[in-house]
This record gives structure tokens, C-alpha cells and sequence, in this order.
């Protein structure tokens, strides 16, 4: 009996608690996950940064109408950003890269303007492939090419006669990088996609929303490889040319793990890195990434792929400042809020212009301090 009694007791207390904190939830309300960006209340110092402290180089820049555009009104953006040089990465090659170069010198912007070119892969099995090749990248030397800059299709979706997708590590590219090596010109190579994009397409996901609106970016172990296999190929080049000079767009997607990426740049000395669409990681971890960038500050490069000028201020930001809790420019690729790493002047200077100006050849000095 007394069991039973303490049972009860037990039994009206937990309803007592129950009916104190009982309340009503309106089932009528929803809220769309996608819809949903209040705006912080916090109050914090904010430092809005429209050009940069110093001078600098933007290595991943994509013009392709260079040929024919007005060079004046480019550089009257650039010279708002503070913008020393811009380094296009859609030369094309042969004819096509003469003209913008053309283009350039009749406005007279040699020295804030630099063009890489590109290579065709998808004919490698062409008996003339390899000597034509290398005649074109000799002919885009002489006529100014500061680099050879490789896309992401190349390595994942060009394939040769038989159908197969040609590796970047494919033994018949080797004389190309050698050749990069021998003129004294960078490889800015682009592999693969953000490692998520070969993830599920679930909750899991931080690119969940990316992948809806752009679910042409969706991959799979066998669209084209896993993403594994395409970076290590990356690797490999790079291991297997210790005398060309390559540069990993996009940190090499590894900037969500610095410390992986500090381990391949101890291992690979001709390897270095540029933040290209990758400055909402980077914001995300100041501490971390702060540490990276004074650890390895001669081997990042400032870089920002799609040329939007409006969106530079945020990469001056995050790089300068040491402001918290501010938000990225483009939700779907970034949901969190983002933090400055208040760089040191000597790393911003290595960072915006130093490191540019050591490797890639034939670039003005002249324009930037020191």
C-alpha cells in the first residue's frame, strides 16, 4: 500500500509540473527555412571597408569580352577598389588572347592589366595535339600571357576520343606543365567543387540550398569521380613537377580545413593557394584562419573569380577588420554570419601584392609600395 501511495504522489507532482509549464503552440504558424534571415540585433562596432588598405593584385578575375571592351571603365572600378592589378583568367589562346592583349596596349594598361591563357585537352589524342599545344603556349608567351590558368572541366568533364574523362595527372599533359615550368609561368589550375557538392543532398548538408537552386552542381562518385580522385589528381601534378609553380584556385577547397591544406602546402614547396569564393570560410573561423594566414603568408594569393565589384567590400572586411557577426553577400552559398581576421600590414601587403608580384612574372612593382 505504501508503494502504491508513492506512486500516486509521484504521479499528481508530475502533473502539477506538467500544468504549470502547460501551454498552447499555434500549429498554424510556419516559417520556410529559405525565408528565414532576421536581421542581428546585436550592436556591435562596424567597419564598412569600400577599398582595400593597400594596393593589390586580384589574381582570379574572368573577362571575356577583354578584346573589345572599354578598358577605361575597368579601370575606373579598379581604381575605386584600390585595385593595382587585374589578372584575367580567360585568355583563350592564340588568336584570341593577341586581340585582348592588343585591346590592352591600345589603352595603354600593360601594367594594370595581365592576361593568362587556356589550352584545349578534349583533342589529345590528335596526333599534332602535343606540338600544337606547345607552340601555342610559346606564341601567348611572346605576345605577354603571364600564366596558364586550367578550368574545372578540364579534369572533370573533357574526355579524349575513347570517351574517357582525362585526369589532369594523365601522363600525355605532363609535357604542358613541364613547359609552364621551362617559360617560368604559373599553373592557376581549378579542380573539382566544393567537397559537398558530393555529399547527399539532405539536412546534413551546408550547401543545401545551393543545390536546389543550382542542382546542375550536384555530383556523385561517378559524375564525374569522387571528388577524392579529382583532387588528389590535382596532387599528383603538382608532386611530379617540382619545377613549375602552381596555384590551387579556391584554396584548393580546403579552406573549411586549414590545417589539412597546411599539411599538402608543407609537403608540395611549389604549391600556394588564393581565396577566391572562398573569403565566407575563411570569415567563419578568424582564429584559425588568422593563424593560417601568418603561418603561411608567403604562399596565399588574393583572388575573387566572378568580377562584381560591389562584393570586394566584404573580402576587404573579413581580411582587415576585426568586426564580428556580419553577413555574407550571397545566402546560398554561406548562411552564417562572418568575423574579421584583422590581418597584420605585413601579411595584407604579402597577401594583396607581394606574393603576386614574386610569381607571376613581368608585373609592374612599380605601382605598389616598397
Amino acid at each position: 500500500m505504501k508503494k502504491i501511495g508513492l506512486l500516486a504522489i509521484l504521479a499528481v507532482f508530475a502533473w502539477v509540473l506538467h500544468a504549470q509549464g502547460r501551454y498552447e503552440i499555434d500549429t498554424s504558424l510556419h516559417m520556410d527555412w529559405e525565408l528565414y534571415d532576421p536581421p542581428s540585433t546585436l550592436v556591435v562596432p562596424e567597419h564598412e571597408v569600400e577599398s582595400a588598405k593597400f594596393p593589390f593584385v586580384d589574381i582570379h578575375s574572368h573577362h571575356w569580352r577583354m578584346a573589345e571592351q572599354d578598358l577605361d571603365e575597368l579601370i575606373g572600378q579598379m581604381d575605386t577598389l584600390n585595385m593595382g592589378i587585374v589578372v584575367n583568367l580567360s585568355g583563350r589562346g592564340g588568336p584570341a588572347l593577341k586581340a585582348m592583349m592588343d585591346n590592352v596596349k591600345k589603352y595603354g594598361y600593360e601594367d594594370r592589366i595581365a592576361i593568362f591563357t587556356n589550352i584545349e585537352i578534349r583533342s589529345i589524342d590528335a596526333d599534332d595535339w602535343l606540338e600544337n599545344t606547345i607552340k601555342q603556349l610559346e606564341y601567348d608567351y611572346d605576345n605577354g600571357a603571364k600564366g596558364l590558368k586550367i578550368y574545372k572541366s578540364q579534369g572533370m568533364t573533357h574526355t579524349d576520343s575513347s570517351g574517357q574523362r582525362i585526369a589532369l595527372n594523365d601522363p600525355r599533359l605532363d609535357p604542358i606543365w613541364a613547359k609552364c615550368g621551362e617559360l617560368g609561368i604559373p599553373v592557376l589550375v581549378h579542380s573539382a567543387d566544393p567537397p559537398s557538392f558530393w555529399k547527399p543532398h539532405d539536412e546534413n548538408n551546408e550547401r543545401w540550398l545551393e543545390l536546389k537552386l543550382r542542382p546542375g552542381r550536384k555530383r556523385s562518385a561517378d559524375d564525374p569521380a569522387p571528388w577524392e580522385t579529382i583532387i588528389g589528381e590535382q596532387h599528383d601534378v603538382i608532386r611530379k613537377h617540382p619545377n613549375t609553380t602552381f596555384i590551387a584556385a579556391h584554396m584548393g577547397w580546403f579552406p573549411n580545413d586549414l590545417a589539412k591544406l597546411g599539411e599538402l602546402l608543407d609537403i608540395y614547396p611549389n604549391m600556394n593557394v588564393e581565396i577566391g569564393a572562398v573569403i565566407a570560410e575563411l570569415g567563419r573561423q578568424p582564429r584559425n584562419a588568422k593563424r593560417f594566414f601568418e603561418k603561411y603568408q608567403d604562399r596565399i594569393l588574393f583572388g575573387k573569380d566572378s568580377y562584381q565589384p560591389t562584393e570586394y567590400p566584404t573580402y576587404f572586411r573579413v581580411l582587415e577588420t576585426d568586426d564580428e557577426y556580419f553577413p555574407y553577400y550571397k545566402r546560398y552559398h554561406a548562411f552564417w554570419r562572418m568575423y574579421g581576421l584583422d590581418l597584420s600590414d605585413e601579411v595584407l601587403k604579402k597577401l594583396y601584392y607581394k606574393n603576386a608580384l614574386r610569381i607571376v612574372p613581368g608585373l609592374n612593382a612599380e605601382i605598389f609600395p616598397e
